[in-house]
């Protein structure tokens, strides 16, 4: 299937690991300018090394810290300036730790709703001037079913993920007018398989969850397994493609039917 998406100039932010990585080698196969961004620097430039020898029209690595605006506005104009357009922002940036909400505290709270929600209102915010002068682009979002459906053990990260649900539809009916489309990717549990998939900076590092707890998840999924960065990675790459142009405003759950909403 041709997606259209050959020479597109397009951002993945948390490129580095797992799910960014493998959604930045899914356009790298789509021959798009692929550029990604991550606070992990030696973990980006590797991931840029792979995304060249997959195809990529061009890569590039940019280290950015998404919850500091200034540094997002900064780095979204470097690179208007030197690639012309931004056709696509894949947000993936995102991160939470298990835990019961009665034992969570507002410093944990202010880390979430920065990393998670605050983030993607700062890339969006430098983005959208851009593609409202081009009278195009294509905003994909990363959010969770935790967003849809709330968790347990996961109360504030359903909370921004729920944000970031709302905020995505609100923006597809404001600049629709504009030709330009936001949707919404909601991955179940993603585990990475390969070692190269995560950088130190990983949360799948440090271990989110223990073997027994990935084995009780399965059993959660009516398909009987949890999810890799590579199912996830092709619906966002369809929904950033001239296939979906009449997509917008959507939240797409790629969660082997954990969520049917």
């Amino acid at each position: 299937m041709q997606l259209g998406l050959e020479g597109k100039t397009v951002i993945v932010t948390g490129g580095g690991s797992n799910i960014g990585r493998a959604v930045a080698l899914e356009f790298a196969s789509e021959k798009s300018k692929v550029i990604l961004w991550d606070i992990d620097e030696a973990q980006g430039k590797k991931v840029t090394e792979a995304v060249l020898k997959q195809g990529a029209a061009a890569a590039e690595f940019f280290k950015v810290d998404v919850t500091n605006f200034d540094m997002v506005s900064s780095t979204i104009n470097q690179i208007k300036d030197k690639y012309s357009t931004i056709d696509c922002l894949v947000n993936v940036v995102g991160g939470d730790k298990l835990d019961l909400f009665i034992n969570t505290t507002p410093d944990f709270w202010d880390r979430m709703v920065k990393l998670n929600y605050i983030s993607m209102l700062n890339t969006t915010k430098a983005v959208l001037p851009i593609m409202s002068s081009q009278k195009k682009g294509v905003i994909v979002n990363f959010a969770s079913d935790a967003g849809r459906v709330g968790e347990r053990f996961e109360a504030v990260y359903s909370g921004t993920k729920g944000a970031v649900i709302a905020f995505s539809k609100a923006v597809a009916k404001e600049m629709g007018r504009n030709n330009i489309r936001v949707n919404v990717v909601c991955p179940g549990t993603t585990v990475p398989t390969d070692p190269e998939a995560i950088g130190d900076n990983s949360a799948w590092k440090a271990g989110v969850m223990t073997d027994d707890q990935l084995e009780k998840a399965k059993k959660l999924y009516p398909l009987g397994r949890l999810a890799t960065a590579e199912d996830v990675a092709g619906a966002a790459v369809f929904l950033a493609s001239e296939r979906a142009g009449f997509i917008t405003g959507q939240t797409l759950s790629v969660s082997g039917g954990y969520s049917m909403v």
